[in-house]
């Protein structure tokens, strides 16, 4: 999974979008990623400030907090799902996104079933 994280984006205001041009860019590398035969999924994700937090505070109900969120240093602004061979191929595609300089991309393995211990997969197979 490769995770789009834009600088500011923690405290953009309720409807931000990216502009026409950026659009463009982005939609040409996400047409690349689909005809390489890679890409599983994608979406782009409203600011924070439009979302809401559910945290579960031991004994008590859980907390709902309306975004924006002020502690926020890093939120994503969307993602892409790849189904690629190894990490590296994972960050070739992610050294090919037209990002800009305000943006990273952080590249994470989404977790397998065989990424369990054989006791674990073998306990969730008899369920």
């Amino acid at each position: 999974m490769m995770l789009m994280i834009p600088k500011g984006y923690e405290s953009a205001a309720p409807g931000t979008l990216p502009s026409a041009e950026r659009i463009e860019t982005m939609t040409a590398y996400n047409h690349a990623l689909q005809e390489a035969g890679v890409l599983i999924a994608l979406d782009g994700l409203h600011p924070p400030s439009m979302g809401a937090r559910v945290s579960f505070p031991k004994g008590q109900p859980p907390r709902v907090v309306d975004g924006p969120f002020p502690e926020a240093k890093e939120v994503l602004g969307g993602y892409w799902m790849l189904n690629v061979a190894s990490r590296e191929e994972a960050i070739e595609w992610a050294r090919r996104c037209p990002a800009s300089e305000d943006e990273t991309i952080e590249i994470r393995q989404v977790m397998g079933m065989e990424d369990f211990p054989d006791e674990v997969q073998k306990q969730v197979a008899d369920q």
